[in-house]
This record gives C-alpha cells, sequence and structure tokens, in this order.
C-alpha cells in the first residue's frame, strides 16, 4: 500500500477513471487528472431543497397567519429560522469568511439567509470555468482502488478549480446534515402532529411535509456517505445506483416509522413521549464523553486551525448534539471518539448496530401499543391493529434493507473481516452449539431393569401360587 499522503477533500475523487499509465517503482500507479470535472449535483440539490422548505414554510405560515393560528405560526417560524440560520453559520465557518474581508458575502449569508444560493452560485462558476485553462496541480493525491476485492493504488493530481469545489460540496454535505436534522425533522414532527389534532391537512401542509421528508433522508445519506468516506479514507469510494437505492428505501422507511410512532403516541400520551425522546437525546449526548472520560484522553487536535481548547470543547459539543439528534430517529452510521482527530470510530461494530437496531424496534412496538390502548375516538373509522401492523413490517423492511446494504452493496464490503452473514451464521452456530452442550451435560438417565425384561419377577409369581396350593 502506498504511504499516505496529506488529507485533503474527500470529494474530489469523484473524477473520471483514467487510464493507469506505466507502473513506477514504488508500485504506484501515477494516473494524471486532465478530464472534465463532475458537476456539484450535491450542491445543487441541497440548495433546491433549502430553497424550497424556506417558501413551503413561508406559504404555510401565511395561512397559519390568515387563520389565526399563534400557536402553530410560532413554531413554524422557529423551525424555519434557526437551522436557517445555523446553515448559513456552517457555510460561513467552513470557507472561513469571517477572517477575510468580504462584507458582502456576510450580509447575505447572516441578514438576508440566501448564503446556500450563492455558495451554489460560486461552485457553477468554478465548474463552468474549470478546464478552459490549464491549471497546476496543488497536491497529488494517493488513493487505493477496489475492483472485485483487490485494490490497485492510484494516484490523482489535484487542481485548484478541484480544490475549490471540493470545498463547496463539503460544506454542503454539513449544512444538508444539519438542515435535515434540526430543522426539517422537527418540522416535519410539528405539522404530522397539527394534522392529526386540527384533523385537517391543506395542501400547503402537506407539500412542506413531503419537502421536509426528501430532505431528511437526503441528510441521512449523506450521512452515510461521509461516514463510509472518512472510515475508508486511503480507498477511492465509489457507489452503484443499487446501493443508493438500498439507502434509500432503509433510510425513508426507518424515518418515516420512527416519526410516526412517535406522533402517535404523542397524540393519545402526550407526556409519556417526552421523557422518552429527552432520554434518547441525553442518552447519545453524554455517550461519546463517558467514553472519552472512560480513556483519559486530552481533546484532540488540529480539529479545525485557530481554535483554542474552549473552541474546539464547543465545536466538540455541537457535534455531540447533532450526533445525539440523529440517532434519536435513525441510525447516524458513524459512532464518535472524540479522541481521534477524525471523531470517528473507524472499526465496523455490528454488535452496537445490532444492540441499536433492536432496541430501537422494541421501542417503536411500545409506543405503538401505547397509542393502541389510549388512542382517541378520532381513528374509530381507522383499522388500528391493521395500521399498528403495516408501521411494525416497515420498520423491519427497513432493517432487511440495511443488511442487504452491507451484504451486498456496500463499496467496501471486501474489506469486512465479518459482514451480516457472517454475524448471523455465527449466533446461529453459537444457539447449535449450546444445545450440544446441553445435551451432553445433561444427567443420564438411569439405567433399564433387565430383570424386568428377563421374566424373573413372573418366575417368582409362579413360585409362590406353587407354595400357596401346597
Amino acid at each position: 500500500m502506498a504511504e499516505k499522503c496529506e488529507k485533503i477533500e474527500n470529494d474530489i475523487f469523484d473524477c473520471q477513471e483514467h487510464v493507469p499509465t506505466s507502473k513506477p517503482p514504488n508500485g504506484v500507479v501515477l494516473v494524471v487528472t486532465r478530464s472534465k470535472i463532475k458537476p456539484p449535483f450535491g450542491v445543487v440539490i441541497a440548495t433546491v431543497l433549502y430553497c424550497a422548505e424556506f417558501v413551503s414554510a413561508a406559504v404555510l405560515c401565511s395561512m397559519y397567519h390568515k387563520t389565526d393560528d399563534q400557536f402553530w405560526l410560532g413554531l413554524t417560524i422557529t423551525f424555519m429560522l434557526v437551522p436557517s440560520v445555523l446553515t448559513q453559520l456552517t457555510l460561513t465557518f467552513v470557507h472561513r469568511d469571517v477572517g477575510r474581508d468580504r462584507p458582502l458575502v456576510l450580509f447575505l449569508h447572516l441578514l438576508l439567509q440566501m448564503g446556500p444560493i450563492i455558495r451554489c452560485v460560486e461552485a457553477l462558476v468554478v465548474y463552468c470555468q474549470a478546464g478552459r485553462e490549464e491549471e497546476s496541480y496543488v497536491t497529488i493525491s494517493r488513493k487505493i482502488w477496489l475492483r472485485r476485492g483487490r485494490g490497485t493504488p492510484m494516484e490523482w493530481e489535484v487542481s485548484h478549480s478541484e480544490r475549490r469545489l471540493a470545498t463547496h460540496r463539503n460544506a454542503f454535505k454539513r449544512s444538508a446534515v444539519i438542515q435535515a436534522f434540526l430543522g426539517s425533522m422537527p418540522q416535519l414532527t410539528l405539522q404530522l402532529y397539527a394534522s392529526i389534532r386540527e384533523q385537517y391537512m391543506p395542501y400547503s401542509r402537506v407539500v412542506l411535509m413531503a419537502i421536509t421528508l426528501i430532505s431528511i433522508i437526503y441528510g441521512a445519506l449523506v450521512c452515510s456517505v461521509l461516514a463510509i468516506q472518512i472510515k475508508y479514507d486511503d480507498y477511492k469510494v465509489r457507489l452503484r445506483p443499487a446501493a443508493y437505492l438500498c439507502m434509500v428505501m432503509w433510510r425513508g422507511l426507518e424515518i418515516a416509522t420512527r416519526v410516526t410512532a412517535l406522533v402517535l403516541c404523542s397524540t393519545a400520551v402526550t407526556y409519556w413521549v417526552a421523557p422518552v425522546v429527552l432520554g434518547n437525546l441525553l442518552f447519545f449526548l453524554l455517550l461519546p464523553w463517558a467514553e472519552f472520560w472512560t480513556k483519559r484522553a486530552s481533546l484532540p487536535e488540529h480539529v479545525e486551525k485557530n481554535l483554542s481548547k474552549l473552541g474546539t470543547a464547543v465545536v466538540l459539543f455541537l457535534v455531540t448534539l447533532l450526533y445525539a439528534c440523529i440517532n434519536v430517529f435513525c441510525w447516524s452510521a458513524v459512532e464518535l471518539d472524540l479522541t481521534h482527530r477524525d471523531l470517528i470510530e473507524k472499526r465496523q461494530r455490528w454488535g452496537r448496530l445490532s444492540v441499536y437496531y433492536g432496541v430501537r424496534l422494541a421501542e417503536n412496538v411500545v409506543l405503538i401499543v401505547l397509542w393502541y390502548f389510549f388512542k382517541s375516538d378520532f381513528y374509530e373509522k381507522v383499522c388500528a391493529p391493521l395500521l399498528v401492523l403495516q408501521l411494525v413490517i416497515c420498520y423491519v423492511l427497513g432493517v432487511l434493507f440495511m443488511m442487504l446494504f452491507y451484504q451486498y452493496c456496500h463499496p467496501c464490503r471486501s474489506l469486512f473481516p465479518r459482514n451480516v452473514d457472517y454475524c448471523v451464521h455465527c449466533v446461529c452456530c453459537r444457539r447449535h452449539a449450546q444445545e450440544v452442550v446441553l445435551k451432553l451435560t445433561a444427567p443420564a438417565p438411569p439405567p433399564p431393569d433387565l430383570t424386568s425384561q428377563l421374566g424373573f419377577d413372573r418366575e417368582t409369581d409362579i413360585l409362590d401360587d406353587i407354595m400357596d396350593a401346597a
């Protein structure tokens, strides 16, 4: 394996495949990047979802204002503006605009909330101008390209345009995750709860709920892809359409059933849902810090340039808060390790994954059962047992799609020391071994009485009869 060079942004390796040249003595295949850069589709998708959700939420707020629904109006505005401000701060932080003399950009970001639009335009301009003039590369990237389970070391020359596009892509990935789980998720939960309470679903609310659900699924997909890219940083990661399809089904079913279970239970037993959500949030918020204190480690360095220890601690707290918010509704696909520079545990822990989905399935079943026994008269026209069965089956299907992804569609599945089938086989073998051990350790039955089979008891009875006759 070639030596690991200076780490650069992950997305610059999405360039087209190249024909390798002659193999140099060090065993690395040199590939010179001369082809066109891929369009920034992720930047455009994140911008479109941001604008669509903001506009649809504004239209719904105008409807609430006309109907004088102050309670729903206040919460909708809150869940519209808070994630928008966090998105602007994220884009500004990643691009380091605070320390640069760019007052117009800061004005568009913080006051007009138009940061994603401006950044999307900048990314498209960089993409359109790339390749017109020959650029000198800024660094050389070494990656291992996996094909049929075999790795081929390769090299890429990274140009200035690719580096700038990589910065835009990574900034929008982080903002998409924040928008999804700190804005779209509470917005979807609120509007679904309001629809059930009011027993009325206007078109503006339906449109907003559909857009927020798409935004959440996209944010979950970004989490999964980022986790793969960070865990396998030495390898060139390329996902196939089947992998994306499995992830969409997995995330969509998982998130939809989780939100539905929470909202249904909250309409029946309102005060029981709050402890469940807060308990989940506190558990996942404190778990990385508890592991950090157990290891007695120090804060990681170089998390971000020009940050003091206090600033690093604040950034880590915000990261753990986002991590906890994600895990309340779906599997985050990563495990935080606050002692590592990348802040992610790079080992694949199947035990934690199975425990998470097992506990989450049991929790969803309990919430749905509570709703079934304490539901209001509004659900008389709904077949409650069928709805309960559908929710459970949908969540199980989501778990099956997750297992299918890790077993067959994961781009680095050949690197797994253990996979899903291995874990299932081990569980089955363990149960079989326990049954064999129980059979071997069971007390032996008493030996049969052979005298009764030989007729000794019958012969004694005949002699007794003869003695009595005499």
